[in-house]
This record gives structure tokens, sequence and C-alpha cells, in this order.
């Protein structure tokens, strides 16, 4: 576990802990809501989703540079273009912590672009290189990521899906970012600081987006979604830039009876995509991710362990955060 005092990262004014270990507090979660309401958008299918984090598990390990990681990306792209998207590849050679060269791509796929206001829904589809939170023999042996990318991404296509047969007043922009998780190890001494060294393919989005001046209303950051009993606590980051933002979908959680997994209390601030996409194209955007402040780095046992694989993926747990955002994206309020 990293001590608090060697890894502080500024950004916005607001104390970031970074995603690669620092534990994240919380305040005492506030009572449950259970009352239920209709949802105006399309029903979510938990199978599906379960069926589309299976999907990418199956190729392997995602790391850039490996067969798996080409093939999965293939697949991506057709599927996004299957459910009726307008699809951008971006590719891109970036630059890992090590200095070794990074095959990258961000996946991006569209629904009514023609559309101005937009809403951006994001996750990462790579997999970490290391098990850095095992035991040392497996340090070097990239991980599953079913829920550390995986679940995100599963969520993301079965909203594509259901996007792509029912019509929005708003354009949706999908985004699979890439090279998320080639951040500095933490068997790594001596390495400096970390926060930069995660997060390579949205940076370079932020930098180079898929259309140019892109903006969108706010964007919705999906990791770490799929672990039962998830926890998403109201990320720091988050409520500091998009406080209207995180209460809509907190909110709309708890309306649909989906309190015990999107507690109405404070976490810790994680650095992740989101803070790229919002330092870059100036638009708010939440990160929902589980995060865990009774354990010692703030997120699930299994995370960046050999133990992030399918048995961990909970089709409920991935219900509620699809069929939250998509009643938020469908929402006319």
């Amino acid at each position: 576990m990293k001590d608090m005092d060697k890894l502080i990262y500024v950004w916005a004014g607001c104390i970031l802990l970074t995603c690669c270990g620092q534990r994240p507090a919380a305040d005492k979660p506030a009572p449950v809501a259970v009352a239920v309401k209709t949802s105006a958008a399309p029903e979510f299918n938990r199978d599906s989703a379960y069926a589309y984090v299976a999907r990418q598990v199956a190729f392997g390990p995602r790391v850039p540079n490996t067969p798996a990681h080409k093939a999965c990306g293939a697949w991506l792209a057709g599927e996004l273009a299957r459910f009726g998207a307008e699809i951008y590849v971006q590719e891109a050679t970036l630059t890992a912590y090590n200095n070794e060269r990074l095959e990258a791509r961000n996946i991006i796929g569209s629904f009514h672009p023609d559309k101005n206001e937009r809403v951006l829904l994001f996750a990462h589809w790579d997999s970490r290189p290391y098990s850095d939170r095992d035991g040392e023999h497996n340090h070097y042996k990239p991980i599953d990521g079913a829920d550390d990318g995986a679940s995100g991404v599963g969520v993301l296509l079965e909203i594509a899906r259901q996007t792509g047969m029912n019509d929005t007043e708003t354009g949706i922009d999908i985004i699979f970012f890439d090279a998320e998780d080639y951040g500095t190890p933490e068997f790594m001494s001596g390495a400096g600081p970390s926060a930069g060294t995660w997060c390579l393919g949205s940076q370079f989005w932020a930098k180079n987006p898929h259309k140019p001046n892109y903006k969108a209303d706010y964007g919705i950051l999906l990791d770490m979604v799929g672990a039962r009993n998830a926890t998403f606590y109201k990320e720091a980051a988050s409520v500091y830039r998009a406080a209207p933002v995180v209460e809509k979908v907190w909110t709309t959680a708890r309306d649909l009876g989906y309190g015990k997994y999107f507690v109405n209390a404070n976490g810790g601030a994680i650095t992740d995509d989101h803070l790229f996409v919002m330092a870059g194209r100036g638009f708010p955007c939440i990160d929902i991710i589980h995060l865990d402040p009774n354990s010692p780095h703030g997120f699930g046992a299994h995370w960046h362990t050999q133990r992030d694989a399918m048995d961990n993926i909970d089709r409920e747990t991935l219900q509620a955060v699809g069929q939250t955002v998509l009643e938020v994206i469908y929402s006319k309020k």
C-alpha cells in the first residue's frame, strides 16, 4: 500500500488520490431509499451486458501490443457499427512510463452526430499488464480485467445496443479509451510521481478529439462497475466539477431502487479518465467507480490482481449502473 505522503496529485484546486493505489475516504452513508419508479428509458438487459463482459475476457488480457488487444479492439468497433453508430478509430503510438511504445486505439461510436446537444459516455477497454496488488510471483502477469475495464465497456455496449433501437433527443457519443491501465506499477521503486502515466488514451484524445472543438453537455465515465455488492460513492473530483450531474445520477439511481449501490455519501478523488477529459475539453464529467472505504487501497479486493475475473461480475450490479445511465440520458429534465 502506498503511503499518503508518497503521491499526492493536486488538480484544479482539489486533492486527488490516484487510481494507482491511494485509499479514498468516505462519509457515513445516508439511509438508502427504495422507492421504484417507472423508467422513461428502454429496459437495460443485464444478461446481454454480462455476455459483452465475458466476450472481452475471452480474448485474454487486452494489453496494448498483444494479439488479444488487437482482436478485441476490432470486435468492439464492429459491435458499435452493428448498433448503428458512426465509427471513428483513433490510432496513436503512446509512450508508457518505461518508454515502451504502445500501439493504442481509442474506439468511438457516435449516435446522431448531427445534433448539437450531446452526452459523452466512456470507459477504458484495455487491461492491466501487471498484477501489482497480488503476490510477488504474479507481479508480471497481466490481469483479465473483468471488472477493471471490461465491466464498463460491457455496460456501454448494451447502452449502445439500446440506443441504436430507441431514438434519443440528445446525441450520444461512446468512447472506449485505450492505455488507461499502463501506469507505473506498485513494485517500481523510485519511479517518482505516476499520475501522468495513467489514462494515456484519454490524455491523447483530450488534446486531439475525433471532431475539432468537440464539446458535450456532460460526460459519464464507468470504471469498475460490475462487482457483486459494489458501492459507488460520489467521487470528489466529480462533485467538485460536475455536482449537478452527480446529483442527477445519484437521485435517478435512488428513484429506480438502486440506492444500495449508489451510496449517498462522498468518497475520495480518483485520477481517472474523466479528469483528462475535463482538463482538455472543458465540460463537466463524473466518474461512477466502485470505492470500498474499508479496504486498504480503497477498491475491491480483486483490484489489480489475478482475481479480477468473471466470477466477480454480477448481473444485478451491471443492471443498476446500466439502467441508471439509460434513464439519465433519456430524461428530458
